[in-house]
């Protein structure tokens, strides 16, 4: 065994142990532990000030700073793929830190501009200020948007728990319907029974919607507890995404998955229906399945790659795990690899 891989040893063993557990309980406790661990104070602490922790969590983030972000996009630019671009950041309680946040965007709204590179950026209410004043998230954005639309980019915003879909429902449309920014959408999560309600509103005005399945802990009153209903609304939801009435009211899904069957119900819809493939397009996570990424690339669909940058890492990497929690698998078994 190498010196490198001695120095992980500490790390694996946690990552083992969650592996074991998730053997042994199943994936519904795991998932409930991961998405407690996300907002535990004492577990941030911990994996934050750890340096093999940015080991594993740097296959699936890009980096700490602009330039590296950049990097990334540049990278995969070049293998035909599209890029949202996250400066990872959420439930901030300081109106300065909410502020810092919209200028780094502003910042890398710049970057994008000056270098060329194919990319939008997808943005959180919660690190604009949301929990601390919604008209503070709100002007943050007014001038995120208008710096977006002097350079043609567009902007997501990002969903985030159930209990702020209304509050961003309601900013996304006071932005989008009374101050005029169409270069933005948002994100419905089809783990909650509300959504297809919301699409169907959404889908009248023409909106870019990113579907995905949802990464946050939800109780059954407001959330689908088992996967197969998930599954079967985020299908449900793709088909009114690609219908000809969405297509007709300029609606453009991002159909946001690493699932195959997801994938495939997509893919059979759009043949059934003879759906152009610039209609739409898939939307994947840095670091997640890059064959298949590469693969529908090569299939000629339009691909786009979630790439998150910067220090506030550790909840965006528990959720990844929590989304799935079967990946504790494959980063075991690639832990020594890199």
């Amino acid at each position: 065994m190498s010196k490198q891989s001695r120095k992980r040893i500490p790390f694996f063993l946690p990552l083992l142990l969650l592996a074991i557990l998730l053997y042994l309980y199943g994936e519904k406790w795991l998932r409930a532990l991961l998405l407690y661990l996300t907002h535990a104070g004492w577990a941030r602490q911990l994996m934050t000030g750890f340096p093999p922790a940015w080991y594993v969590a740097s296959r699936f983030v890009a980096g700490e700073t602009i330039a590296d972000a950049m990097r990334v996009t540049r990278e995969l630019n070049a293998q035909g793929m599209k890029a949202t671009m996250d400066f990872l950041g959420e439930s901030v309680t300081d109106a300065g830190e909410a502020r810092a946040a919209r200028d780094e965007i502003l910042d890398l709204l710049d970057r994008i501009q000056q270098t060329g590179v194919d990319a939008s950026v997808s943005v959180k209410l919660t690190q604009l200020g949301l929990n601390i004043d919604p008209d503070l998230a709100l002007e943050n954005m007014r001038m995120i948007l208008e710096r977006a639309r002097q350079y043609d980019n567009f902007v997501r915003i990002d969903m985030e728990e159930s209990e702020l879909v209304d509050l961003t429902l309601r900013i996304f449309r006071t932005l989008r319907d009374e101050d005029g920014f169409t270069n933005t959408g948002v994100v419905i999560q089809s783990y909650l029974y509300r959504s297809e309600a919301d699409v169907r509103k959404l889908i009248a005005s023409g909106t870019s919607i990113r579907l995905c399945k949802g990464a946050y802990m939800e109780p059954a009153e407001v959330a689908f507890p088992d996967k197969k209903d998930v599954d079967a609304n985020f299908v449900r939801l793709t088909k009114l995404l690609l219908s000809e009435e969405a297509r007709a009211a300029g609606a453009y899904p991002a159909i946001a998955t690493h699932d195959e069957k997801m994938i495939a119900a997509t893919q059979e819809y759009v043949r059934a229906h003879q759906i152009p493939l610039d209609a739409f397009e898939f939307q994947m996570l840095y670091g997640i399945r890059r064959e298949l990424q590469e693969q529908l690339e090569d299939q000629g669909y339009r691909v786009r790659i979630y790439i998150p940058y910067g220090t506030a890492w550790y909840p965006y990497f528990m959720r990844r795990l929590a989304e799935r929690p079967a990946n504790l698998w494959f980063f075991v078994s690639n832990f020594f690899r890199r």
